[in-house]
């Protein structure tokens, strides 16, 4: 079900509760927790931390995202990638920040599963019925939710998506009634609503300024809001903006009142956290409530762990189509417009987080390496909004003043966040770093690639194939004869496919058909146009898709001949005289040039070391046909030499008998 983008409904408000705000929404779990350890609780403290925490929401996510960048709708799409699609013809440097912050929110779907769950499930160390139970059995009981919720991956995820909306309406609800519950307990906590206690903290208090690596974990699910604009729309998710942000700051005032009331003077100690579990938003729960607590609890971290794993699909698929990251697997489980799931990508992300649970096994030992990579992706994020703004003719002043606000705000949370590199930040900028490799590895390759391929005018070649389909003497190849070429002006041909057809194995065909894929900025557009280049002879078909769409060429392919039939403009039935009086359709063969990096070549050992690399990665990635949606039955596959730099300099030198 898509959302109108403007228009705010009841059903689309539940969705945006549901699918938008599970990991922004159990930071609460673990916020206050991570800022307090190992320090005195303090009136200047907690009132200076909690006003970091609301400025930071007001600041960050509600100026930022809901109310600037959700403008930078690719036909009713966002996210990092989307965003590039807008502005990549702008400055074709924009593709780094782009491949840099989709890397760093894979790296942070890794991370977000396991804090969430983890900080939920250690909450039975506070439930006086399992009073002594270990980190060990806690690890394993998380352990088994996450290995269920990626098995549960290729069915489809339809049946618990239903049950997002209502139980994030009930978690907000439940978070705004356990704050407002402690208001009471200390009443100048109010006072954090003034910024002069955030600025006071962050100068006067010692290490003040590194507090910022804890408060930056409230704001971490908002590059979320943005990802999600096609499945919410803009005008729900900024009313329901408006709700959570009341329940979260309500529940985050409660903690700091309660830990006042309770905690002032008291250090929290390493023990306190690891042996008795002490967490502040446990704390302010009665204990009659605590087991139906952590159930909610628990059900609101899957479903963030869910939304992350989602968005991680959408991310690769459209990394894909931008050319950004290898050919996968990819199903569709459900007709739910959007739903896609990448087998792939499910293993990495499961090995991914089953090893974090593993490596750091509780909470407060993971939050250390959360937060880092995702400050990343939103400083990537402000670089391809400030363009966006001047592709859309903002003024100068505006967009400089935008830049130099948020660049300054999300680099002194990344220079704060850097402290946590050698407590385990280093996890996170590992995995991210190994998934920007690919992506460069990928991007450049195309790039050393393109260097090589050599265009030639078609209409030189035109009567030699012609000669070739009529030359009998020549044993036919195939009826229908089809090629997928990159050439992006209908006039030329790569010259691999002319000698192909040519020189290497004459292919007589009776019509070939050349089928170009231009992949579009738009996410959704699925158009073709068809060029009778010499009518039953020579056809082209060009597919124009948007970079949201999987390129079924095979299906797409039957649906653009059927189509031609109906119209009566090309004639497929056999021209072998036997098949040709019952009126039998040509057989259709589709030839795959698959490249191998040549012997021939003389790169420098970096483009060297990239192209190996990108060989690799296309062996054990989806194979072409399968990448193109392409009958395997119906393919040949051609390999083909890739020269991109010859050896020029062979110093080969003949002797006398």
């Amino acid at each position: 079900m898509r959302i109108p983008l403007n228009r705010v409904t009841a059903a689309g408000l539940l969705v945006a509760l549901g699918i938008i705000y599970g990991d922004i929404g159990t930071s609460p779990l673990y916020v206050l927790n991570a800022i307090t350890k190992g320090k005195e609780i303090s009136n200047e403290l907690i009132i200076g931390a909690l006003s970091c925490i609301i400025w930071t929401l007001t600041l960050q996510t509600t100026i930022k995202y809901v109310v600037l960048t959700l403008k930078a709708d690719n036909r009713g799409e966002g996210g990092i990638f989307s965003l590039f699609a807008l502005v990549r013809r702008r400055r074709r440097w924009l593709v780094f920040p782009a491949m840099i912050g989709g890397a760093a929110l894979l790296a942070d779907g890794m991370i977000t599963p396991p804090i969430s769950v983890t900080s939920a499930i250690e909450g039975l160390k506070q439930v006086e019925t399992f009073h002594g139970i270990g980190q060990t059995t806690i690890v394993g009981i998380v352990i088994g939710i996450l290995t269920m919720l990626f098995f549960i991956q290729q069915f489809g995820t339809t049946f618990i998506g239903k049950a997002f909306g209502p139980v994030m309406t009930f978690w907000f609800l439940m978070l705004a009634a356990l704050g407002c519950w402690h208001l009471f307990d200390y009443l100048h906590i109010f006072k954090c609503l003034n910024p002069y206690y955030a600025i006071h903290l962050l100068i006067t208090y010692p290490k003040g300024f590194y507090i910022l690596g804890g408060v930056f974990l409230c704001t971490t699910g908002a590059e979320a809001l943005y990802s999600d604009l096609g499945h919410c729309g803009r005008s729900n998710i900024r009313v329901s903006w408006i709700f959570v942000k009341t329940c979260l700051i309500l529940n985050y005032l409660g903690q700091g009142a309660f830990l006042l009331s309770n905690y002032a003077g008291k250090t929290i100690t390493a023990k306190m956290v690891e042996d008795e579990g002490f967490n502040a938003f446990y704390g302010i729960m009665p204990d009659w409530f605590k087991l139906p607590g952590i159930a909610i609890a628990t059900a609101a971290a899957i479903i963030a762990s869910q939304a992350l794993i989602s968005g991680s699909f959408t991310l690769i698929g459209e990394a894909m189509r931008l050319n950004l990251w290898p050919k996968l697997r990819m199903s569709f489980p459900t007709e739910e417009r959007g739903q896609v799931y990448i087998p792939g990508v499910n293993f990495m992300l499961f090995i991914g987080c089953i090893g974090i649970v593993l490596h750091f096994r509780d909470s407060s030992s993971m939050e250390a390496a959360y937060g880092l990579a995702i400050t990343l992706c939103m400083i990537a994020t402000s670089i391809l909004f400030a363009n966006f703004l001047v592709s859309r003719r903002t003024s100068k002043p505006f967009v400089w003043l935008y830049l130099l606000v948020y660049l300054t705000i999300e680099i002194s949370f990344l220079i704060a966040n850097l402290n946590k590199f050698p407590h385990g930040g280093y996890v996170a900028l590992i995995v991210a770093g190994l998934l920007f490799f690919v992506m460069y590895v990928w991007f450049r390759a195309r790039r050393i690639k393109n260097r090589y391929v050599e265009f030639v005018r078609l209409e030189h070649y035109i009567p030699k194939i012609q000669e070739l389909s009529n030359d009998r003497s020549v044993p036919k190849y195939s009826t229908h004869l089809v090629y997928l070429t990159s050439a992006d002006n209908p006039k030329e041909i790569e010259h691999k496919i002319i000698y192909s057809i040519l020189n290497k194995k004459p292919k007589r065909a009776d019509i070939y058909w050349l089928v170009h894929v231009d992949t579009l900025d738009e996410p959704y557009t699925m158009e073709y146009k068809v060029e009778h280049i010499i009518p039953n002879d020579i056809i082209r078909v060009d597919f124009r898709l948007g970079f949201r769409v999987e390129p079924r060429i095979n299906l797409l392919f039957k649906k653009v001949v059927e189509d031609l039939v109906i119209n009566k403009e090309v004639n497929i039935v056999s021209r072998y005289e036997s098949l040709e009086r019952g009126k039998v359709t040509g057989d259709f063969s589709f030839v795959v040039m698959e490249k191998y990096l040549s012997q021939d070549n003389d790169l420098p050992i970096l483009e060297r070391m990239i192209m190996k690399f990108h060989f690799w990665l296309k062996e054990v990635s989806l194979s072409e046909e399968r990448g193109f949606g392409l009958d395997a039955s119906a393919v040949v596959i051609e390999k083909f030499p890739l020269i991109v730099a010859p050896v020029t300099n062979l110093k080969l030198r003949r002797i006398e008998n």
